[in-house]
Formats: C-alpha cells, sequence, structure tokens
C-alpha cells in the first residue's frame, strides 16, 4: 500500500515540477494565436473551455489499455509500478506534451505529418498508412471489450452482435459529427463514471486494506508463465497505454485544433498522461492483489475484462461494481470513438479531401468501418482472434511512441539550444530496445521461438545503436529554424 501511495505522490510532484521543465524547454507562449482562432471550421477546428479539452482528452487516451494492460502488466510484479511511475513522468507524457504543442504549432496537423517535417517523407508515407492501420486495430479493440462486458453484464441472453452494432453506429455518428456536438457534451458523462471507477477502487483499498506488494519486497518476474515471459521486454508491451502509448499522440492534434492558448497544453497533454498513470496504477495494485498468494478468489487464467468484472464483483456491492463496469466501457467507447475519427482525419489530410461538407467526411469514414467490422467479426469468431489483435496492438502502439519520440527528439536537436533533445532521446533509445527486443525474444508474436534469448536482446541492443548513430550523423542542430 506505501508503494502504491508513493506512486501516486511521485505522479503529481512530476506534473508540477518535471512538466514546468519540459513546457519552458518547449517554449509555451500565450499570447501565440492558435489554428482554432486563426482557420476556425465548425467540425474539428472548434475552440471550446480547457477543463472540456482536457477532459476529452484523458478520455480518449484512457481506453482500456491504462485497465487492462495494467491488469496484464501487473502479473509481472511490482516492476510494473515502478514502469508506470516513472515511464509517465519521463517518457509518456513528455511525448504527449510534445507531440500536441508541435501539432499546435503548425495548424493542428496530424501525427503522420509532424513524423514526415522530421523524419523526412518516406516515414510519413509509411507512417500514414501504419497509424490508420492502428487506429482501425484500436477501434477493433475497443469495440470488442465493452461489448463482452455489456453483454456479459447486463445482457446475457442478448446476441453479441447486437452490442457491436450499436457502439459500431455510435462510433460512425461521432466520427461525422462536429466535434462539439456530440463527444464535446457527453463526455462528462463518462468522465464522471471512469473518476466514479477509481474512486471506488481507492476506497477499497482503505476499507479492505489488501496486501498489495510492496516495491522494496523486490522486484522478481511474478509472471506465472515467467519462462516464457521475461519482464524486458514484455511487460513494458503489455502495459500498452499506461506509461507511454503512441495512441495518444494521434488524439493530441484533435484537441491541438480547439486550444485557445499555448499555457493550456501542459494540463491538457502532460496532465492529462499523468492522470492516465495514476488510473494505471490504481488497477495494477489491485490486480496485483488478486493475482498474489492472499487473493481472496481463483484468477487462474483470468484476462483484462474478466480481471475487471472479478475485482468489482469481489469489493463491491452491485450498486457499486455496476458503476465500475459502465467506467471501464465507457474507458473504451471514449477511446474507440475518437481512434476512428483520427483515421478519417488522416485520410482526409492525406487525400486533401475538405471535411467540411457531411458527404466528405462519409466518403472517407465508410471504408474505415468496413475493414473494422471485418476485422470485429474475426475477432469474436475466433476464440483466439482477439488475443491476435491485443497482442499486435500493443506491439504497434509502443512502436508508434517509438517513431514519435524520435520526430521529436529530430525537433528539439534542431529547433534548442544545448542538451536538451536528450529529454526524449533517451526514452526513444529505451523503447526502440523495447520494440526491437520484442521482435525477436517474443515466442509467440515474434522469433523467440527460433532465437536464443541472447540473440535476441543482441540484435535489438544493435538496432537501438545503429538508430542512435544514425541520429547523431543526420541531424544536426539548426540555430533560428522558424518553427
Amino acid at each position: 500500500m506505501i508503494s502504491f501511495l508513493l506512486g501516486v505522490a511521485l505522479l503529481i510532484i512530476g506534473y508540477l515540477v518535471y512538466g514546468k521543465i519540459v513546457e519552458r524547454v518547449f517554449g509555451a507562449d500565450p499570447k501565440r494565436e492558435t489554428p482554432a482562432q486563426y482557420m476556425p471550421d465548425g467540425v474539428d477546428y472548434v475552440p471550446m473551455k480547457p477543463w472540456r479539452i482536457f477532459l476529452i482528452q484523458f478520455l480518449n487516451i484512457a481506453g482500456v489499455g491504462p485497465i487492462c494492460g495494467a491488469i496484464m502488466g501487473a502479473q509481472f510484479g511490482t516492476a510494473s509500478f515502478l514502469w508506470i511511475v516513472l515511464g509517465s513522468i519521463f517518457a509518456g507524457a513528455v511525448h504527449d506534451y510534445l507531440a500536441g504543442m508541435m501539432s499546435l504549432r503548425d495548424k493542428g496537423c496530424s501525427l503522420p505529418e509532424i513524423h514526415g517535417k522530421y523524419l523526412g517523407n518516406g516515414i510519413k508515407q509509411f507512417m500514414r498508412f501504419f497509424m490508420v492501420l492502428l487506429m482501425i486495430l484500436v477501434g477493433v479493440v475497443f469495440v470488442n471489450t465493452p461489448a463482452i462486458l455489456l453483454n456479459t453484464h447486463f445482457t446475457p441472453h442478448w446476441n453479441i452482435y447486437a452490442w457491436v452494432i450499436i457502439i459500431l453506429g455510435y462510433y460512425l455518428i461521432a466520427t461525422l459529427l462536429p466535434i462539439d456536438k456530440l463527444i464535446g457534451r457527453i463526455y462528462p458523462v463518462f468522465g464522471f463514471l471512469l473518476m466514479g471507477m477509481a474512486v471506488a477502487i481507492v476506497v477499497a483499498f482503505f476499507l479492505y486494506k489488501p496486501a498489495i506488494p510492496e516495491v522494496w519486497n523486490g522486484l522478481q518476474n511474478a509472471h506465472p508463465d515467467a519462462a516464457h515471459n521475461p519482464i524486458f521486454p514484455m511487460m513494458f508491451i503489455s502495459i500498452a497505454c499506461g506509461a507511454i502509448s503512441g495512441f495518444h499522440a494521434t488524439q493530441s492534434p484533435l484537441m491541438a485544433r480547439c486550444m485557445t492558448n499555448e499555457k493550456q497544453g501542459r494540463p491538457i497533454f502532460y496532465g492529462a498522461m499523468i492522470t492516465e498513470g495514476i488510473v494505471a496504477l490504481i488497477w495494477a495494485a489491485a490486480a496485483a492483489y488478486f493475482f498474489g498468494p492472499d487473493s481472496p478468489v481463483d484468477t487462474t487464467g483470468k484476462g483484462g475484462p474478466a480481471m475487471v468484472g472479478l475485482i468489482a464483483e469481489t469489493w463491491f456491492t452491485p450498486a457499486v461494481a455496476v458503476i465500475t463496469i459502465l467506467g471501464v466501457i465507457s474507458a473504451a467507447i471514449t477511446s474507440g470513438d475518437t481512434a476512428l475519427r483520427s483515421a478519417r482525419l488522416i485520410v482526409a489530410d492525406f487525400l486533401h479531401v475538405d471535411q467540411k461538407p457531411i458527404r466528405n467526411r462519409l466518403v472517407v469514414a465508410i471504408p474505415i468501418f468496413l475493414i473494422t467490422a471485418a476485422m470485429l467479426v474475426f475477432s469474436l469468431a475466433d476464440k483466439q482472434g482477439f488475443d491476435v489483435i491485443w497482442r499486435y496492438f500493443a506491439w504497434a502502439n509502443q512502436f508508434l511512441a517509438t517513431i514519435t519520440l524520435w520526430a521529436i527528439t529530430v525537433y528539439l536537436r534542431k529547433n534548442k539550444s544545448g542538451a536538451w533533445f536528450l529529454l526524449t532521446l533517451l526514452p526513444a533509445l529505451f523503447m526502440t530496445m523495447v520494440t526491437s527486443c520484442f521482435l525477436f525474444v517474443a515466442e509467440k508474436e515474434g522469433l523467440g521461438s527460433v532465437l536464443m534469448d541472447a540473440a535476441g536482446y543482441a540484435i535489438g541492443a544493435v538496432i537501438t545503436v545503429l538508430a542512435l548513430c544514425f541520429f547523431f550523423w543526420k541531424y544536426k542542430p539548426v540555430k533560428n529554424e522558424v518553427e
């Protein structure tokens, strides 16, 4: 319990201290005009109140990743606590803030445009395709999970495809309507559910006083299949959103198009990630207890969604359990709709399709939703389908974060004097090592079944060193470059 409380305190201090440093390095200017002010369109570029933008950003990024991902990460033991706290402060929040502010400075451009500007046109073209695919995977994951939870806990006699159709229908409407007409109005309700869920679990900590593991008792791998799931890199992939997430940077441009002051960036971007880190830490602490030897129930073979229901139904009254489960459902839905909205905007930017006419929005959105529906059928028809899609989503998510960190590092190298680029260079190198090693160490998802672990780690290290050498060779400081 002490480790959990210290973790929450460190996250808050990180926002107040390190977040301020990052803001100062970027040079947020409250007098600088924003895209919402000089190019409003009534659809995506819509000025909104800062508290509303923060809430939307938080709900956009806080999908099932910091819940199910944190639960899966907790299987590895207290090392997950350290990664959530340190990763959120020094990697995830920095990544989210700088990506969002770079978009704000560049007319609210989508993430692939940022990649192209700093890493080259070839990377931009690849990332356009890659990111649309990732957004579709997010849409699939964030339809599948709430559909299963709703069907299991509220309508067990329904065909699950009824919920799939309802959720997909909502996503399509949310994707097409102006951002302030639906998303901006109903998200406060979803926010209440999500906050209620987190508060309920914290209250349970003090009420039941569960034996939550402490960091100083050891960081050994507690995974039930530890031999095939080493902490590095598996834990860093499993916690797909609770410490750093490439998906977050795809959402930041949506909010950059609604801001009216650059000083809003730290609470909206850095603050939302820290808040998500707190949510992830809450779920990781709860799951660590339930996975431990003092668990009051059998958790053998339980995955993320099943653990959500198990924790809620074990600790809470039926009414509070319902609020908790609805909080998880709202977290998924509020990320799924904006993921597919992001996919529409990325495709529209790439094809230069004006998104003001509703007809043009439909032309771009319909193919995206057809592909999403096809993947959903696969994920629900095959018992292993969802697991396959989740694993690829998790790796793709962290790979996107890695590429974005490199783009931000190039930006800092070119535009900021001194060694401030180290703010993101070190996280970029670490995530390069994580995503590279995963490909060569993971047995089911990568080449771990044909390579020795030592060989897999060696290949990952070589890729990381080559990336570092290429960075210093290719990208030199450029004084007074126009941002």
